[in-house]
Order: C-alpha cells, then sequence, then structure tokens
C-alpha cells in the first residue's frame, strides 16, 4: 500500500514536472515569440528608417546630381551661344570683307577704264599734236614764201586770237570777282531803291479810296473824341485815313480781303446815316459774313466757268479771294482762269485728261490767297492747301512745281509752268501795250545779231531772256563769256525793259557723215 502510495507519489511527481516542464517551454516558447516578433517590429520599424532615410539621401542626391548638371548644362549653354555669338561676328565681318573687296574691286575697274580713257585721250593728243606739228611745218613753209608784210599780218592775226582768248579768260575771271565783291553793294542799292519806291507803291497797292456825298460826313465818321473811328478801325482791322481830300477817306491795310471789307461796310454806313460805334460793330459783323458768302459764290462762278465740279468749299473761298489779289498788275483769279483754259487745251492737244489739267491750272495759284499770311512762297502754300483739302496728287505737284520748286511728277506739272508763263507774258496781261511788247522783243533780237560771229537770236519768255546761236567756226568756246558780256553792255546802254534779261550763249559744232 505504502508502495503503491509512494509509486502513486511518484507517477504524479512525474506527471506534475511533466507538466510543469510543457508549461514552462509553452511560456519559454511565448515569451521567444513575443521576444521575436518585437524583434521583427524593431528590425521593421529599423528597416524603414533606413529605408526613409537611404529615400532622402538618394532623394538629395538626386537633387546635387540635377543641380550639378544644370550647372554643367548652362554652363555649356553659354560656351555654345558665346561661340555661336563669335561666329555669327566673324561671318559678319567676312561679309564686310567681300563687300569691301567688290568695292575694291569695283574701284578699280572704274580706275582701269579711266586710266583706259586717259590713256586714250593721251593718244588722240599726241596725235593732235603730231597733227598740229605738221600743220606748224606747213605754216612755216608758207611763211617762208611769204613777203614780210605778208607774214607780219598773219603772225599780228595770229596773236590777236590769242589775245581775244587771253580778254575772254581774263574778264571771266574779273566777273567771278566782282560778284564776290558785289553782293554787299547789292544790297545797299536795293536798299535804296526800296527806299525811293516803298512810299509810292505801298500808297498805289494798299489803298482803297471811299467817296462821300459831302464832307459833312467826314465829322459824323470821326464820332466825338474819335470813337466811331477807333471802332471802325477795330472792328475792320483797316486804319481809315481822314485828310484834306474833298469828299473823300482813305482805307490801308496790306490785306486786300480786309480792305474790300471795310470799303463795303462804310459805303453802307455813309448811306445809313446812323454812324455810332455799336451800329459800326453790327455793320461790319453782317458785312464780313455777306462778303464770306460773296467769296465762294465768286470762288463756284470761277469754277463753273471752267467746268469743274466737286471742289471743297473753302477751296472756293480761297478762289474767291484771289479776285482782290493781283500779281503785277494781273489779276490772280483772271490769271488762274486763262492758266486752266491754256492747260485744258494743251492736255487735249497731248491726249491728256482735260478735267484735271483745268482742275491743276485753275488752283495753281490758290497759295496767293494767303501767302500775305502764311510763311513761305505760293506754290509750297498752295501745295499744303491742297493736300489739306483732299486733292489729287496731280494737281498738288502741279501747284508745287509751275515755278520749278519741285520736281515734276507728271506731264500736267510740266503744263502749269507752260500755262502760267503764257497767260503772264502774253501782251497786255502785265501792263504792257502790244505796240511796246513786239518792238522791245525786235530791238533785243537785233542788238545779239549786231555782233560779229552771231547766226541767230530769239527773245523768249516775254522778253526776259535771249537766246544767242554763233556759229562754231567763227566764235570759239573761250570767247563765249566775252561775246555775252558785250552783250549785256549793249542793252543796258541801248534799252529800257522791265526787270532783268538773261543772255545765253550757245556754240554747237556737229559733225555729220554718211556711210555708204
Amino acid at each position: 500500500m505504502v508502495i503503491l502510495y509512494i509509486a502513486g507519489g511518484v507517477v504524479f511527481g512525474l506527471i506534475a514536472g511533466w507538466w510543469l516542464g510543457e508549461l514552462f517551454e509553452k511560456n519559454k516558447l511565448k515569451k521567444a515569440k513575443e521576444d521575436a516578433g518585437k524583434i521583427l517590429r524593431e528590425a521593421k520599424a529599423h528597416g524603414e528608417e533606413v529605408v526613409r532615410k537611404a529615400d532622402l539621401d538618394g532623394k538629395e542626391l538626386l537633387y546635387k546630381l540635377r543641380v550639378d548638371f544644370e550647372k554643367q548644362h548652362a554652363s555649356k549653354k553659354e560656351e555654345l551661344f558665346q561661340l555661336e555669338k563669335r561666329l555669327t561676328q566673324r561671318e559678319e565681318n567676312l561679309e564686310k570683307r567681300l563687300d569691301f573687296i567688290e568695292n575694291r574691286e569695283v574701284e578699280l575697274t572704274k580706275r582701269n577704264e579711266n586710266l583706259k580713257r586717259l590713256s586714250e585721250g593721251l593718244e588722240r593728243k599726241d596725235a593732235m599734236l603730231t597733227q598740229l606739228i605738221e600743220e606748224e611745218k606747213e605754216k612755216l613753209k608758207r611763211v617762208s614764201s611769204l613777203s614780210p608784210q605778208e607774214a607780219r599780218e598773219l603772225l599780228l592775226k595770229r596773236y590777236e586770237e590769242e589775245l581775244r582768248a587771253d580778254k575772254a579768260k581774263m574778264v571771266r575771271s574779273m566777273e567771278e570777282e566782282v560778284k564776290e565783291e558785289a553782293d554787299k553793294k547789292a544790297k545797299e542799292i536795293i536798299s535804296l531803291a526800296i527806299q525811293r519806291c516803298a512810299v509810292e507803291h505801298t500808297t498805289e497797292t494798299t489803298v482803297s479810296v471811299v467817296q462821300l456825298p459831302n464832307d459833312e460826313i467826314k465829322g459824323r465818321i470821326i464820332g466825338r473824341e474819335g470813337r466811331n473811328i477807333r471802332a471802325f478801325e477795330m472792328a475792320t482791322g483797316v486804319d481809315l485815313v481822314i485828310d484834306d481830300t474833298p469828299e473823300a477817306v482813305s482805307l490801308s491795310s496790306f490785306d486786300p480781303i480786309k480792305r474790300e471789307v471795310s470799303r463795303v461796310a462804310l459805303e453802307k454806313l455813309v448811306q445809313d446815316g446812323r454812324i455810332h460805334p455799336a451800329r459800326i460793330e453790327e455793320v461790319v459783323d453782317k458785312t464780313k459774313q455777306e462778303f464770306d458768302k460773296k467769296l465762294i459764290e465768286e470762288g463756284k462762278a470761277a469754277a463753273f466757268e471752267v467746268g469743274m465740279h466737286n471742289l471743297h468749299p473753302e477751296l472756293l473761298k480761297l478762289l474767291g479771294k484771289l479776285k482782290y489779289r493781283t500779281s503785277f498788275g494781273q489779276n490772280a483769279l483772271q490769271h488762274s482762269k486763262e492758266v486752266a483754259f491754256i492747260m485744258g487745251i494743251l492736255a487735249s492737244e497731248l491726249e491728256l485728261d482735260t478735267r484735271i489739267a483745268k482742275r491743276a491750272g485753275l488752283l495753281h495759284d490758290i497759295g496767293k490767297a494767303v501767302d500775305h499770311q502764311v510763311e513761305g512762297t505760293h506754290a509750297q502754300i498752295g501745295g499744303e492747301l491742297l493736300k489739306k483739302y483732299g486733292e489729287n496728287e496731280i494737281v498738288i505737284n502741279a501747284a508745287e512745281s509751275h515755278h520749278e520748286e519741285a520736281e515734276f511728277q507728271s506731264l500736267y506739272s510740266l503744263l502749269s509752268l507752260i500755262a502760267d508763263a503764257i497767260s503772264a507774258s502774253r501782251p497786255g496781261a502785265r501792263r504792257e501795250t502790244l505796240e511796246t511788247y513786239i518792238k522791245r522783243l525786235k530791238q533785243l533780237e537785233t542788238v545779239a545779231k549786231s555782233f560779229e560771229g552771231v547766226d541767230k537770236s530769239y527773245a523768249i519768255q516775254a522778253g526776259r531772256e535771249i537766246r544767242v546761236i554763233v556759229h562754231p567756226n567763227k566764235v570759239k568756246d573761250e570767247e563765249i563769256s566775252l561775246l555775252s558780256h558785250d552783250i549785256k553792255k549793249k542793252i543796258e546802254e541801248e534799252m529800257d525793259y522791265p526787270g532783268n534779261i538773261k543772255i545765253t550763249v550757245i556754240r554747237e559744232t556737229r559733225a555729220v557723215d554718211y556711210a555708204k
């Protein structure tokens, strides 16, 4: 029993020990698993940390590599740009050198051509010299057979020809010297002439006379303490001159339009009889309005007479102003109409557009309507006005170039110059009778023909120029200036004429032969 009890205790102990061992092993295994899981988690966390750090390091390295690459790329790009720039500059330099070389080649070619021409000229001169030597030899042979008197006459003739050539050269040289020194003297003479003639000319061209019914009206025009005359001059911009002339007063102004307006206004005031400052202003304003309408009507009438339509109203007004403008005594509007008609005839003969020609002729002097108000020549002013009011380029150029102040761009411009000269130079246009005109032209041609060696002479430009054609065998080139000087002196001594006369001497040699 005891043995069984002991055996059972041993067995129980063995079983308990085995169970405890198993339990210990389970706890140990569990702890080992927990430790393993902890180690795995730590390893995983460490691995993730390492991966993250490696990733950051990799990104940082990649960024550095990219920055370095971009720097290297920018540096290479800058180097390439500089290289390209140098290549471009070198190419430009090469092109410039090529252009320079080409220009030098052209210049050398021209020089070679000039040298060739000079060489040919020298050869010709050499041949001429040889010929002259032969001629001199022949002359010497002839002289040797001449009598002393004949030889003396021949020698004197040669000396005379040489002296004439020397005289012509001396005259030309002296003329140049005189021209250089004459400017100051000419200004003094012109200023003195202006001083002597200014009063008479100014009175003629700047004064209008208004007839009065009686001398009593002069006092009413003056008014109390001169208030009426001051009001009139203020309203019109014209000087009212009241002197001892019976039954007349004078209106003085350089502006013909203002002078005409003041004349009409004063005649209305005298006719009405009511003369006081308020009435003066009213009548002057009303007269100005009526006169503007009258100017447009005058312009329309001129345009209708020529056959022009669709002119700008301001151009019509300016045309009307030309009625009160004169040039050397010739009415500017009448002159413009004449030029328009003449240009129309010339254009029809040349099969050009007569409407454009007439339009250009009518408007060629439009600048004269305002040339006293605007700086510049009337041709320049006219061109600007026509541009302003949208005229045709042909018409504008005709106005600008009819005194050769601009280049001719069409035949119409040349026709405007011709027609203007024809209208201005016709007998009677500018205060000269037909008989005097023809007599002056004949006398001018006769004076020119009176000189030895003159073949023909033609008075042109209404006697403002004389063209003299000489025999080339009788007058040499160096004698032309001497001949023109002699003709000028004889014209000044024997003739009376307005303005200046241009003397043009023409010498022409022609060689004609026929191939058979």
